[in-house]
């Protein structure tokens, strides 16, 4: 236990403080270029529009129809397995007349 704390203490004295993205500019060290990567380069230009793929109904189609019949199989299979340990049993007999 001591020999980690001491580690720890050692780590904290040798890390190099971080400079925060608030100093001012004046500050030498601290440059801040306004630049999103997903529109712009590194050097400033503008990047070309990407590729758009179409995405119709039958894509769509292609992926949720297959993924509701696995999650339907699942519950089904999940209810009946409840109910053959009888840890949930449907009551009929719930009739207020």
């Amino acid at each position: 236990m001591a020999s980690a704390l001491g580690r720890l203490s050692r780590l904290s004295v040798l890390r190099v403080p971080r400079k925060s993205p608030m100093t001012p500019p004046g500050v030498p060290g601290n440059t801040v270029i306004a630049c999103r990567t997903a529109v712009c380069s590194s050097s400033g230009g503008m990047l070309p529009k990407p590729k758009k793929t179409p995405f119709g109904l039958i894509r769509i189609g292609l992926v949720v129809v297959p993924f509701l019949y696995v999650g339907t199989q699942i519950s089904k299979n999940f209810a009946a397995l409840l109910e053959e340990h009888d840890i949930f049993v449907p009551e009929d007999d719930d009739d207020d007349d």
